[in-house]
């Protein structure tokens, strides 16, 4: 199995605009700036996205020419890089007919003119932003506003240079969605309704399918592995992860060799499921009985489901689908995205520990990640091993989404830090995160906001992109 078929980038499409009325009187002013056109497509390489060009665009002939290509060509996302001033028409009529996300670009040549010494065809090359209000204006008027703006300077321009990738990090979540399987197997944790999910509801939101699954798909993968895939596993798992002794906490215990081969062949099984059937991300939950097969397969998918997480295909335990979309999300704008709710305050410390049994994401860990054997799982059938770390300190951001009474999907997110000190030694991840303000009125200020009380933790503070993939999905995002 290869990331390289299952993380798709996004297909970003871009547009030069011109003024087709200024050529015949200000000559090599075209030539001019359809080179600052490329200069811009430079900009836009090493995001990890693929630019696909729709060229300069200087009338109305040609906005829709363009607009054909890029459809044809299936681009997630358009920016539109305004050259000059330029009629609306030649703007507007390709951005209306594509129809997707699109950021409008004036990014001028020249920090600032040479005022005694400037020409009409100097300010031409420099008006990128005359036309921006004209467009912008009319594109709130179509119904159809730009996802955003940047406005600054074709070269040396830090802020600018972020945006675009900012931009780019958003369509690379929007595609992740596109075409995209979400696996869903098994059913939610009994009772717990607020992971209950419409799968036509997600599949209006956010455009991918939900494919469902039954144990028996898995099983007959982790049935079907071979020694040496089995081996190489362990290899893999041995190489990742510091295997600890028990701890005082009785459900503690040494990890056998049959455990560690058990993990790594349900592991294998995994690898195989998600590559068989094409999927982004999988939402997942069974209980099991007498520890029959399926418990045993079920409480030992915590290794593999970390390792798929931390390749950039999140997996969700209790069968929480939307915190594998928040997973997701929090993964394509390389933030990480490990599966986590509140776990007791520290009332001295001022913080509160986040975190969970598994699935985590263990790219984004502090230190080598330590795995324990656990006599049982809490709440759950079935016993194996676990997962224990801290993410990395720092800042971090929590993203859960959640639905509103009229059934909307809704994301809510909050930015802190993750702060250095000992955690329970129970096989769970925990983070110690800290909210600049009373753990307290933290916590009730993110209930009141209608989570789910799953959640994805990201490093790095990330609410401004958020509100970008906000934008470019449709959906409302509550900031905390």
């Amino acid at each position: 199995m290869t990331l390289t078929n299952i993380r798709k980038k996004a297909r970003v499409g871009v547009i030069t605009v011109g003024h087709e009325p200024y050529w015949g009187q200000f000559e090599g002013l075209k030539e001019e700036l359809e080179g600052y056109g490329r200069q811009f497509e430079d900009l836009l390489a090493g995001n990890d996205v693929e630019i696909v060009s729709g060229g300069f665009v200087d009338n109305v002939d040609k906005s829709f020419a363009a607009a054909a290509y890029l459809k044809s060509r299936d681009v997630d996302f358009l920016f539109c890089n305004l050259s000059t001033y330029v009629t609306s028409s030649s703007a507007a009529t390709a951005i209306l007919n594509l129809n997707v996300p699109t950021v409008l670009v004036a990014l001028q040549p020249l920090k600032r003119l040479d005022y005694r010494n400037t020409t009409t065809y100097m300010q031409l090359a420099n008006d990128n932003i005359c036309s921006l209000p004209e467009i912008g204006g009319v594109l709130v008027r179509a119904g159809k506003p730009a996802a955003g703006m940047i406005v600054g300077t074709l070269r040396d321009d830090p802020r600018a240079v972020a945006e675009l990738r900012a931009w780019c990090q958003a369509a690379n979540a929007r595609r992740a969605f596109r075409h995209a399987k979400i696996g869903y197997l098994g059913h939610t944790y009994e009772g717990m309704y607020d992971m209950n999910s419409d799968p036509t509801a997600f599949t209006a939101a956010f455009g991918s399918h939900v494919q469902m699954l039954e144990m028996c798909d898995l099983a007959k993968r982790v049935n079907g592995a071979t020694s040496g895939e089995v081996k190489d596993k362990i290899d893999e798992i041995q190489s990742v992860f510091k295997i600890a002794d028990p701890f005082i906490d009785p459900v503690t215990r040494p990890i056998k060799q049959e455990d560690l081969e058990w993990s790594a062949k349900v592991a294998v099984g995994l690898d195989k499921l998600v590559s068989e059937f094409g999927l982004t991300g999988l939402a997942y939950y069974y209980k099991g009985l007498d520890n029959n097969e399926y418990e045993r397969i079920g409480s030992n998918m915590v290794l593999g489901n970390s390792l798929l997480t931390g390749k950039g295909i999140p997996l969700a335990g209790e069968a929480d689908l939307k915190t594998c979309a928040a997973m997701l999300i929090l993964d394509r704008l390389d933030a990480g995205g490990s599966f986590a709710e509140l776990h007791p305050c520290d009332f001295v410390d001022n913080v509160v520990l986040v975190g969970h049994d598994g699935p985590h994401n263990i790219k984004i860990a502090n230190r080598r990640p330590i795995i324990r054997g656990l006599d049982l799982f809490h709440g759950k059938a079935g016993s194996g091993i676990g997962v224990e770390f801290s993410i990395q300190t720092g800042p971090v951001t929590l993203l859960g989404i959640s639905q509103t009474a009229d059934g909307r999907f809704k994301m809510i997110a909050t930015e802190g830090l993750s702060i250095p000190g000992e955690i329970p030694q129970t096989g769970n991840t925990n983070t110690r995160c800290s909210f600049d303000r009373p753990v307290a009125e933290f916590i009730e200020q993110w209930c009141s906001a209608g989570p789910t009380h799953h959640f994805a933790l990201g490093v790095g503070h990330v609410n401004a992109k958020l509100k970008n993939v906000a934008k470019v999905l449709g959906i409302e995002l509550e900031i905390v």
